[in-house]
């Protein structure tokens, strides 16, 4: 079973070592493989979304970020759902994004979108096999992304 653990100051060196274990995202989001403990602790340590460590048989297997409602479409986001690079083609990522939509259905939400880099071929096989459905293009920070939604209703 998925348990989810919110991100403190105290996990921040957890997150960064995981977020470290996949350069080639990293370098998809902004061109560099690796990240700072400083643009971790912005990212994940903020009043705008929830972050969670994903832990599976007592393991740090990945993060979560999630944000419960986008002011610009009044919808939840999934900011980022990342496997450790260690942990990558055991059905991981399923397992946990499984979980957190029963916990998202627990919680009354109805829908969910996810915003994906247009390069980022991998990411779309996954969600689209999830359920996620394309519904528009969009800009963030200067890049192309696609927009995906779930209903979970």
């Amino acid at each position: 079973m998925i348990k989810f653990q919110p991100i403190t100051e105290n996990t921040l060196e957890l997150v960064l070592e995981i977020l470290n274990s996949n350069p080639h995202y990293n370098i998809l989001e902004n061109g560099n493989p690796l990240r700072s403990i400083e643009e971790v602790r912005e990212e994940f340590l903020n009043q705008v979304t929830d972050s969670y460590l994903m832990i599976l048989d007592n393991q740090y297997i990945g993060v979560i970020d999630f944000l419960k409602n986008n002011p610009k479409d009044n919808c939840p986001w999934i900011g980022l759902l990342m496997i450790h690079g260690d942990y990558h083609s055991r059905g991981y990522g399923k397992k946990s994004y499984v979980a957190f939509e029963n916990k998202l259905k627990e919680e009354s939400f109805n829908n969910i979108r996810i915003g994906i880099l247009q390069n980022n071929i991998n990411a779309k096989k996954y969600w689209t096999s999830l359920g996620f459905k394309f519904y528009k293009n969009s800009q963030y920070q200067g890049k192309l992304v696609e927009c995906f939604e779930k209903r979970l209703t």
